[in-house]
């Protein structure tokens, strides 16, 4: 770290939880960077939380456990947290405040950034383009991830999230540009920490990764700075070194409860459901981090996974990342139900900036005609089984039972995917004509003729 006062406080009024207070500070601002120094030459690191009449409180990253108030000195940084940036975090395994859990040095760089980045300005915005390709069937075809584009998961507990975010953080590809990806993990247990790393081994080895992992017994304030250190790092990696980054963020509800938790101990007068009234600012802080910039390569892509308590899709967290972000990827308990991985509910699904990212020059020619004829059978089918829920198959007709066999072939032959099966977008696209054609050509109106003589639909 760099640009350290030399001035030290060692009036320590009290230590409260993982709270320190610090009497008579002068210059002290909000979010500023602390360093500890205990009485055994221990350091320990914390962030300011408040400031008032030469009071500071002061949220202690490493908890308050051991410390003597006689005995420590702080120093305040005079600024927000800085981390180096560059290719050094590219391999690398690091707790939630980016110090190293992989056994290696700590990270290194050749210049510093503030973890709380700097918007971009508006104008020089590029609009998203281009696919970032997961190798996920479901999501490559029906709701394709653009470069630059916020796109998040929505989820209940119990829904395999987390290995569908770990699989797409291991499979995606930019059409053979210079890629990476960083994964920050908020809130984990120890065992989903595990799965992560086992799971994105190979690409951490192969140096396109960075893995931030904070647990659920780490500090709360952790939480709050991992997808910050996240996004610095993708940013520099993007419009520094111009790569295509992919920032994938789990679990942005156990943020969102950190940040409730750290508002309460600021004092703030609480909002809807207890959370701080910014709640939406700040999101909003993180997911528009993502873009692409003119006259420069590299882009920043965010997938944030997020999990619905009681599956409330009202709840505060998915509804303010709703309005913020361009689309969503729903998970559906019925889909898991019935043995379908990756659970995807695609009528709920969207990705808003798709016709950005795909079609003839970006994926395939076919592909926008083949997802949105797919989405319309979709539809037609859901409608058909709810009316024979309520009058029998036997009360059907014919082509409505086709339906029914389009439905059940859209689940098994075209979502459902082994947890390790990296799809191609040829693959993909050829797997859901397969599905289209289980259903008469007259009900495929959305396709043009001679795509439907090329892929042998039969006439009648």
């Amino acid at each position: 770290m760099t640009g350290w006062s030399e001035v030290e406080y060692t009036a320590i009024r009290e230590l409260r939880g993982p709270l320190a207070v610090v009497d008579g500070v002068t210059g002290v601002g909000w979010d500023e960077f602390v360093r500890i120094t205990l009485d055994s030459g221990e350091q320990r690191h914390g962030l300011v939380l408040e400031v008032d009449r030469g009071l500071a409180v002061v949220q202690v990253l490493e908890d308050t456990a051991g410390m003597d108030p006689a005995r420590v000195r702080m120093t305040f940084a005079g600024g927000p947290l800085r981390i180096p940036v560059g290719s050094g975090w590219l391999g690398r395994v690091c707790n939630g405040r980016g110090e190293p859990i992989d056994g290696g040095p700590p990270v290194f760089g050749a210049s510093t950034a503030a973890v709380g980045g700097n918007p971009i300005n508006p104008v020089r915005r590029e609009p998203p383009a281009d696919p970032v390709l997961t190798g996920v069937g479901a999501v490559d075809a029906l709701t394709t991830l653009v470069r630059g584009q916020k796109l998040p998961v929505f989820s209940v507990a119990g829904l395999p999230h987390l290995e569908l975010a770990a699989q797409i953080a291991a499979q995606s590809t930019v059409a053979g540009e210079a890629f990476s990806v960083v994964f920050a993990g908020m809130g984990l247990t120890h065992a989903d920490a595990t799965f992560v790393r086992d799971a994105l081994e190979e690409r951490s080895a192969a140096g396109e990764l960075v893995l931030l992992l904070n647990t659920a017994d780490d500090p709360v304030i952790e939480r709050i700075l991992t997808p910050r250190i996240a996004l610095t790092v993708a940013e520099h990696l993007a419009f520094g070194m111009g790569r295509h980054v992919l920032v994938v963020m789990t679990d942005m509800t156990s943020y969102a409860e950190a940040l409730r938790e750290v508002s309460a101990a600021r004092g703030e007068i609480p909002a809807r459901r207890a959370y701080p009234g910014y709640l939406y600012s700040d999101l909003a802080s993180l997911y528009e981090r993502c873009g692409r910039i003119r006259g420069r390569p590299g882009s920043v892509t965010v997938l944030p996974v997020l999990t619905m308590p009681a599956g409330d899709i009202t709840h505060p967290v998915p509804d303010l990342t709703g309005y913020i972000t361009e689309g969503q990827i729903v998970l559906s308990r019925d889909t898991h139900a019935q043995g379908v991985y990756p659970p995807v509910d695609a009528l709920s699904s969207l990705s808003r900036l798709m016709r950005k990212g795909a079609g003839p020059g970006r994926t395939r020619p076919d592909h926008l005609d083949v997802a949105a004829q797919m989405l319309a059978a979709l539809a037609r089918a859901r409608q058909v089984r709810e009316f024979a829920d309520l009058v029998g198959q036997t009360a059907l007709s014919p082509a409505d039972r086709r339906y029914l066999d389009f439905d059940e072939a859209f689940l098994r032959r075209f979502v459902d995917q082994r947890r390790d099966e990296l799809r191609t977008l040829d693959e993909t696209l050829e797997s859901a004509w397969r599905v289209l054609l289980t259903l008469p050509r007259g009900q495929l109106a959305m396709l043009p003729s001679a795509l439907l003589d090329a892929h042998g639909a039969e006439r009648g």
